[in-house]
């Protein structure tokens, strides 16, 4: 597919759109005329009292052509003129494709966000309204969004200038999931790297602490996410854990999280090094209690582990546990998805994360099938629908929100939970409201103005090989964080 951008510089976002419905076609983008039977073209030209934008789509034998006048009074906001061509361009395609997305012509990681944004700049019912009626959302996804707003504003209303959260990368997994795109590295070809990792991590916790105390920083929240940090035996996982409790005053901290995800690397010996140290909040994350699915996605491990594991946490006093599932994985049909919510809320955690499968180009998956589960956002559409009632009806609330590049159907992933559960750390580092201060291989710190939205980010090396040989450069990074601030302040 070729799109010909013409007149205006919004090729971004109709580069999105457009992936928006073909998420696995490879999309070229060019400024000139290009004779190709696939071409959207998109284009602004002045008038004497305006512009007039065009979007033209030829798919085949599909060919529809769109317009819309934009007068002089609103010539130069260039949000406006943007906006316009996304909604041609969006019913061009939604016809093409027999399908309307049900979050519009949206295509940002944070819709909530961008939802208080318009309603504190309009007023609630303006900016309900812009976001139904101008940027195309579902009452459905609309309802969705003011809920999570709501439920989260509890917690960002909360927050204070000099705080920030710690996030801990431990980037190994026992396997690697079919799925995934994250930076992790199986354990089969890594564990003799764990050592000398877990060595340089500590090294740079105590320096990043020594920051965070020179300037005066308050910790809030702690995260331990991967990869699968109990991958770690449970030696290293009290290693880790003693050091974060030398640097940091935990006791003060509100959240307390460390990811056990894959439930066949939980043991009781690693739990109670978990609890010793201060940990509050576990995940033990299935995706699925379909044993079929499971091995489809490359798990070594069944359903039965992962209620095993659950009941083994909470026999040791665990009472903040969040299990992750995920809508659209391959083989799992709305029968199989909707035992395992049904199986999930019955086993009671106190928060659960509904993720829709994501199928970014490094995923296996993605390199297994060339377009794969094309045909399938009804079914994970019935799947959302499905854990949205049942989440509701059975006393959880959506606290945190956030979406994907090429999501099955563009859908989303929310976090629910009992009310009073809900992650600090979640909503945080999805607003972007808060300073993460974070180490590790794959780890970036997000350094947030204290008097406005800017954000200034400080990255790790991604993998753990480049950790370990470049760590000297990962110190002396980290020393732009006080040179933010400076500036900042």
């Amino acid at each position: 597919m070729t799109l010909i951008i013409e007149g205006h510089s919004f090729h971004y976002e109709m580069e999105n759109l457009c992936r928006l419905f073909f998420p696995y076609i490879k999309i070229k983008v060019t400024h000139q005329q290009i004779d190709d039977i696939n071409t959207v073209f998109t284009g602004v030209k002045s008038s004497e009292d305006g512009c007039i934008i065009t979007v033209s789509v030829k798919l085949g034998s599909f060919c529809k052509k769109n317009t819309d006048f934009v007068d002089a009074e609103h010539i130069d906001n260039e949000n406006e003129k943007e906006r316009r061509m996304s909604v041609l361009l969006f019913n061009i395609l939604s016809e093409h494709c027999g399908f309307t997305p049900k979050w519009g012509i949206l295509t940002g990681v944070r819709p909530v966000k961008l939802l208080r944004m318009l309603i504190s700049k309009l007023g609630e019912q303006e900016g309900i309204e812009f976001y139904r009626n101008k940027l195309l959302v579902s009452k459905q996804k609309t309802d969705l969004s003011l809920l999570t707003m709501h439920n989260e504003g509890k917690l960002l209303s909360q927050n204070k200038p000099n705080s920030f959260s710690l996030y801990i990368s431990i980037p190994f997994c026992p396997t690697r999931c079919a799925y995934c795109s994250f930076v992790s590295s199986s354990v089969e070809k890594t564990a003799k790297l764990i050592p000398k990792y877990l060595e340089l991590l500590c090294k740079e916790i105590e320096y990043t602490s020594i920051i965070a105390n020179n300037l005066n920083l308050h910790l809030e929240s702690i995260y331990i996410g991967g990869g699968t940090p109990t991958t770690l035996s449970a030696k290293q996982l009290r290693i880790l854990l003693i050091t974060i409790n030398k640097c940091f005053d935990i006791n003060k901290c509100r959240e307390f999280t460390v990811e056990a995800g894959r439930p066949d690397t939980i043991t009781s010996e690693k739990l109670l090094a978990i609890k010793k140290y201060g940990v509050t909040r576990i995940s033990i994350n299935p995706q699925t209690l379909n044993d079929d699915v499971l091995k489809e996605i490359g798990r070594k491990h069944t359903s039965q582990q992962t209620i095993s594991a659950f009941d083994l946490a909470r026999s040791l006093g665990f009472n903040n546990i969040n299990m992750d599932l995920i809508a659209g994985l391959p083989k799992d049909s709305l029968e199989s998805f909707v035992s395992t919510i049904d199986k999930i809320i019955k086993m009671s955690p106190e928060n659960i994360t509904v993720h829709t499968l994501s199928l970014k180009r490094s995923a296996k998956l993605f390199q297994d099938e060339i377009q794969p589960f094309s045909k399938n956002e009804q079914i994970v559409s019935q799947m959302l629908d499905y854990a949205d009632e049942q989440l509701l009806k059975h006393g959880y609330l959506p606290y945190y929100l956030y979406r994907q590049s090429r999501m099955v159907g563009n859908f989303e992933n929310t976090g629910w939970c009992r009310p009073g559960f809900e992650s600090p750390y979640n909503i945080f580092i999805m607003d972007e409201t808060q300073t993460i201060l974070a180490c590790g291989a794959g780890a970036s710190s997000k350094i947030k103005d204290p008097k406005s939205d800017r954000l200034e980010r400080v990255f790790n090396f991604k993998y753990p090989y480049e950790y370990i040989s470049r760590h000297e450069e990962i110190i002396m990074r980290k020393d732009q964080v006080k040179s933010i601030y400076e500036k900042f302040c």
